[in-house]
């Protein structure tokens, strides 16, 4: 058959692409922007109907334009949902379900480089739900925005049914499926979600401009989810010869490669290449990834393996934190009592980082929440454990750095305490005494 006779002998309805998802079935939805919305609603009018029985759902940071059917609590005793990481529509349904009959939707703890392998080996999906661009001349579907893990689960052997969207942009790299691996394809134009950039405040932009003195030319960027990555990019508007090697692609990193500060020339791994795993932003973004061969996406297994990470010198990593404890551990996942995000890539990149010649691992937080009535540096962590305090590195808030290498647990607390807010030092000195850290 030739690559059209093939496209068009797997085109059908979304409906009948759903029907062919066996009983007791284990799915596994496209990340973010790929979570494909017109799948997901012939999902949950199949699930709604009793029609599929006994399936398990995995998705990764759904978002409600896509998910809001197939996630919605009042399904959730008749189709199992497992979050890799939860977003707005998790935390949302989590908070409206509490102390009532609904099942939450369970967190799959793995850091984000392992869940390929998660997925194909240990859990064994057997589907995969995702957005795809249209085809090329070749019969080749890009998976655009997100090859994560996406890419791993189409080669493994499990019903590959996409939805072909002109909106999903064309990416190179290694994220290409081929007609003939596909089950079945379902066409729906549709504007990809778009994610804004949350408002950046003088905190942010603090904590920014302390970041971006640590960094040197020729450094190798990856940026986390949140203002004060993107407050970084901003303040390195000065900087020359930067690359990227990052688990996401954002808004503030592609302002940085149409500066001509990201040029990838530096790069040890993929030199002249901005390398990611996954996109998600505004729509200028999705412009500015399509056939733009100064980009490549690549799966999760590789841009998030700490020893492929460390491969590229000088690399430097932001992320995020919600808590950190007097000895350097860090809760980046959970707070009021709920799971608010999950692992992702924090720790892979911490580790890969920290391994890279000359290398930095940073975890920045504001020095308060809830309107500064609480100190995001603590005593003792409210929730799990994401990067344990033998892997931190440096750890900024608007006060200032404390480096956590070389230094045991009273330097630690020492360290951490100066750069707390001011207002509760005093308490964290007490505390710290109390924990006989010194």
């Amino acid at each position: 058959m030739t690559i059209d006779s093939l496209y068009t002998a797997k085109r059908m309805t979304a409906d009948r692409a759903v029907a062919l998802i066996p009983q007791g079935a284990k799915i596994v939805a496209g990340l973010a922007v790929s979570f494909p919305p017109a799948l997901a609603a012939s999902l949950a009018d199949r699930v709604s109907a009793g029609a599929l029985r006994d399936a398990t759902l995995y998705a990764m940071l759904a978002p409600a334009a896509s998910a809001a059917a197939i996630l919605a609590p009042d399904l959730g005793d008749r189709i199992r949902r497992v979050s890799l990481f939860h977003g707005g529509v998790e935390r949302a349904n989590d908070a409206l379900i509490a102390g009532g009959t609904a099942p939450f939707t369970e967190l799959l703890p793995v850091p984000f480089h392992q869940i390929p392998r998660a997925l194909t080996e240990h859990i064994g999906v057997d589907t995969l739900i995702t957005t795809v661009s249209p085809m090329d001349a070749n019969g080749y579907f890009s998976l655009g925005t997100d090859t994560d893990y996406a890419l791993a689960v189409a080669r493994s052997g499990a019903q590959l049914i996409v939805e072909v969207n002109p909106a999903m942009p064309y990416v190179h790299g290694d994220c290409l499926v081929h007609v003939s691996d596909v089950t079945a394809l379902v066409e729906h134009h549709a504007p990809l979600p778009q994610i804004p950039s949350l408002p950046r405040n003088a905190t942010d932009e603090a904590i920014g401009a302390i970041i971006a003195t640590m960094v040197e030319d020729g450094a190798c960027l990856q940026m986390g989810i949140g203002a004060v990555p993107d407050a970084v990019c901003a303040a390195l508007m000065s900087h020359r010869r930067l690359g990227i090697h990052t688990e996401l692609l954002s808004p503030g990193l592609v302002s940085l490669i149409q500066a001509g500060v990201v040029d990838n020339s530096a790069k040890t791994l993929h030199p002249g290449k901005s390398v990611f795993t996954f996109a998600m932003g505004d729509q200028p973004l999705y412009d500015f990834l399509h056939n733009n061969p100064a980009l490549e996406a690549h799966p999760v297994e590789h841009v998030n393996a700490p020893h492929i990470i460390a491969q590229n010198d000088r690399m430097l990593s932001v992320n995020a934190t919600l808590q950190v404890d007097l000895s350097g551990a860090c809760n980046s996942e959970y707070m009021n009592g709920r799971q608010y995000s999950g692992t992702g890539g924090q720790l892979d990149f911490v580790r890969g980082a920290y391994a890279s010649k000359g290398g930095r691992s940073i975890i920045a937080c504001h020095s308060t929440a809830a309107k500064g009535s609480v100190s995001r540096i603590v005593p003792w962590l409210d929730g799990p454990v994401t990067t344990p305090r033998t892997d931190t590195h440096i750890i900024v808030t608007e006060f200032g750095a404390a480096d956590m290498k070389g230094k045991g647990l009273a330097d630690r607390a020492r360290a951490l305490i100066a750069i707390a807010h001011p207002a509760f030092r005093e308490d964290l000195t007490r505390a710290a005494r109390e924990r006989r850290l010194f």
